[in-house]
């Protein structure tokens, strides 16, 4: 494993965070809109996915994208970068 990655459960979560950060979403706003992809994430486990502590599904992943209304391409950029 590379040491950059090392106890690290996704690779997305601190993007995830400073996105919904500018866009002055709370972690319960978008936990209640993500019900609306049929993804249930409650505050706590937004949490540990934003501080790369929970392994985030790729459908979770997906809908994220959505309601932060981040394009999966420039995502991938933005983690090649990191």
């Amino acid at each position: 494993m590379l040491k950059k990655y090392e106890n690290k459960c996704n690779l997305s979560g601190e993007i995830i965070k400073e996105v919904r950060e500018n866009k002055g979403l709370s972690k319960s706003e978008v936990c209640r809109r993500l019900q609306f992809y049929a993804v249930q994430l409650d505050s706590q486990q937004l949490y540990r996915i934003e501080t790369n502590k929970m392994v985030l599904k790729d459908f979770e992943l997906i809908a994220l994208c959505q309601v932060l209304d981040i394009d999966a391409n420039s995502l991938k950029e933005l983690l090649i970068k990191n």
